[in-house]
């Protein structure tokens, strides 16, 4: 890797801060001033510092986030703030993405990270990860909503979802539930109830397999995730770190 490219991935600035950081000699490769942009070096083996400080590389980031219900899970978007525009400056020059898509007024937990072999891992149907939701439903959920969710339902397109796990949290006039399905088909989770003449008020992703979001996490906040979370979904996608 260019060290240019590596000194920018790791936050010391943009390209062009780097020339200059490079130039003034600040910049040493194993113990040897370097001053060119072109350099190639092996994150792995060569030594790189920058003022005497060791640049510690890392090739991917991991994040959990408590995204808030007014953004969009996407890289950029041309008329709305998306989740990569609150994230720090030394997280963003990692180039990361959202894991899957939330729509804009969905809250609760989502990933992101630049790995995209996790990404698509976790995203394709065919791993079976489940993801659980917290909702509010206009209308009383019943038993009989909790057969049909677990055989599949049939979405306004003539869709067959797989079966979700449906759990009645509180029935009434206004329901509470939780719900882990395997699939992320556009507004799934409130065509599934609106195939069953239901309407979701409210809904909050809570779980991907058994990765919980962190409850001390405020709407907006978010952190790296640690070396165990990390081992877990790996762990789940059958990929090694």
């Amino acid at each position: 890797m260019r060290i240019d490219k590596l000194l920018a991935n790791m936050g010391y600035g943009t390209r062009k801060e780097v020339k200059t950081l490079l130039k003034g000699g600040n910049v040493r490769i194993n113990g040897n001033p370097e001053k060119s942009p072109k350099t190639h070096v092996n994150p792995g083996e060569d030594l790189v510092t920058v003022m005497g400080e060791e640049v510690e590389y890392r090739e991917f980031i991991y994040l959990m986030m408590n995204k808030p219900g007014d953004l969009i899970s996407a890289t950029e978007d041309a008329h709305d703030p998306t989740v990569i525009d609150i994230l720090q400056p030394e997280d963003q020059v990692f180039d990361p993405f959202p894991v899957g898509r939330l729509d804009k007024d969905t809250e609760g937990l989502l990933l992101i990270t630049n790995d995209g072999q996790l990404n698509h891992r976790l995203t394709s149907p065919k791993k079976d990860v489940g993801k659980t939701y917290f909702a509010v439903i206009d209308g009383e959920v019943t038993e009989e909503d909790v057969k049909r969710f677990s055989e599949g339902v049939t979405l306004d397109d003539g869709y067959q979802t797989k079966p979700g796990k449906l759990v009645i949290l509180e029935s009434g006039d206004v329901s509470e539930i939780e719900l882990t399905i395997t699939e992320g088909k556009f507004h799934q989770v409130k065509r599934m109830f609106e195939a069953v003449d239901k309407k979701v008020t409210y809904l909050k992703r809570v779980m991907i397999g058994e990765l919980e979001l962190d409850d001390d996490l405020e709407l907006g906040e978010y952190r790296e995730l640690t070396d165990e979370e990390i081992d877990y979904l790996m762990g789940i996608t059958n990929l090694e770190q």
